[in-house]
């Protein structure tokens, strides 16, 4: 009997190619709207009945079945919006990373599939060749001011100059495309900077402003919990159907001048502007200081944005320019 042989553990570039290529067959169902793996539904509604490792994947669980239902009752056509992601380090390992909430709202509430972009610099416009939509989304970070002519920043432990390499090129071509752009905190700054805007820095300290960083210390759900009401006007008014939203607050800085062409569309109390579009682009661009993919589903407003965002991608992907 020929001797038995002993199975080798595959190197390290064999299992990273095992692991791509086991994400990549797994992805393949989501984008048909399957659900091989179902999980059984809590015994209580709701996510304060599930505990541990089932709870902090709640937000797994909620894009693959809603896309896969939204899909199948209105046949819509499937949709790419890229998500810049943030460069950071983990466990002292460089990583790109942004939070998982941002494609659960495109998943569930456009009926996207999203696609992380590295911050990789201007390289990453290839992409949008393959993008029906851009979703800037919102960072720790903070915009190094040398992008907007400013010298120093108040706030230098606290900046990605990757991500903004990346963002801010992505964003000018997006436009000059007309592919849709929807810009979240960070990414309404970004949007601004990109157009030639500038920022205010450390609004918190500036006098008649007050405080936009959350809630203060505790639960996710406190810090991203309602904060203060906006005065909506113009399309963000028409897209939500109010002139009134109540909307919570994560940023320490804040538009200060908007850039070419950008059009306020939201004021805080205390006079941040909080929205702006660009009526002159050929596609939808918003942008957003607050945060509506927070618990999306729950918000009429987050509802009808993350709806119309995925109705301008889904007109941008059905015409000519798309083909050009």
């Amino acid at each position: 009997m020929p001797p038995r042989r002993r199975l080798e553990r595959p190197s390290a570039p064999a299992r990273d190619t095992i692991a791509v290529a086991a994400i990549c067959m797994a992805a393949i169902p989501l984008a048909m709207g399957l659900d091989l793996f179902p999980l059984p539904k809590p015994a209580a509604p709701g996510l304060s009945a599930r505990k541990g490792y089932e709870a902090r994947l709640d937000f797994a669980v909620r894009p693959r079945v809603n896309f896969g239902s939204h899909r199948k009752s209105q046949d819509r056509m499937t949709i790419v919006v890229g998500i810049p992601a943030c460069a950071t380090v983990a466990n002292e390992r460089p990583v790109h990373q942004t939070p998982a909430r941002y494609a659960d709202a495109l998943i569930g509430g456009s009926g996207a599939v999203p696609l992380i972009v590295p911050p990789m610099g201007e390289g990453q416009l290839a992409l949008l060749d393959r993008l029906d939509g851009l979703l800037v989304p919102g960072s720790p970070s903070n915009v190094h001011p040398s992008n907007y002519g400013v010298s120093v920043s108040l706030t230098p432990e606290k900046h990605d100059p990757a991500r903004d390499s990346t963002t801010l090129p992505l964003i000018r071509a997006a436009i000059a495309r007309g592919i849709p752009v929807l810009a979240i905190c960070r990414g309404i700054q970004e949007l601004n900077v990109s157009m030639g805007g500038t920022l205010l820095q450390n609004i918190h300290d500036m006098p008649g402003r007050m405080d936009h960083r959350g809630n203060g210390g505790g639960s996710l759900d406190k810090a991203y919990g309602p904060k203060h009401t906006i005065a909506a006007a113009g399309a963000l008014a028409r897209i939500v159907g109010a002139s009134e939203v109540m909307v919570n607050s994560l940023h320490g800085q804040a538009i200060d001048r908007p850039g070419e062409g950008l059009v306020v569309e939201a004021l805080a109390e205390d006079g941040t502007i909080e929205a702006v579009s660009l009526p002159t682009a050929k596609g939808f661009v918003l942008g957003l200081q607050w945060h509506p993919e927070w618990r999306w589903a729950e918000q009429p407003a987050s509802v009808a944005i993350f709806r119309a965002f995925g109705e301008a991608c889904r007109a941008y992907r059905q015409s000519p320019g798309k083909a050009a």
